[in-house]
């Protein structure tokens, strides 16, 4: 019984350890500006419309909107830190996961997307 329980539990515990190491990391717009500051290799994906992005994105930020990112996720560095944006959080998190499918490492999400962004004071690019 002993041993059942010890395996059961050994599983759990890799499954668990597997599962936090393919997640994809969500970060505030305050934590994404400390990433953005330490890391300028970052590569910025913006999921929104074309529209959304000529009102306003994040400066170095690559348009790829959410509808065209099966499409064009060829485009998309596997080799970099990718951080992944929207309007509020709401799309970015499929997008995000999208590419951890993918076999993309490190993908952040930004969950207040770049409206929390422009609350917090942090540049703009018009």
């Amino acid at each position: 019984m002993k041993r059942v329980l010890l395996a059961l539990l050994m599983t759990m515990v890799t499954a668990l350890f597997s599962h936090a190491a393919s997640a994809v990391i969500d970060i505030s717009s305050r934590e994404a500006k400390v990433l953005l500051d330490r890391n300028k290799a970052v590569y910025l994906l913006d999921v929104r419309t074309a529209q959304e992005y000529g009102d306003g994105k994040l400066a170095g930020s690559v348009l790829i909107p959410i509808a065209e990112l099966e499409r064009r996720v060829a485009e998309v560095p596997k080799n970099k830190t990718i951080l992944v944006y929207c309007a509020v959080g709401g799309r970015s998190p499929f997008a995000a996961s999208f590419l951890k499918k993918r076999g993309i490492q490190n993908v952040y999400n930004m969950t207040d997307g770049i409206v929390g962004w422009s609350r917090n004071g942090f540049p703009v690019q018009r």
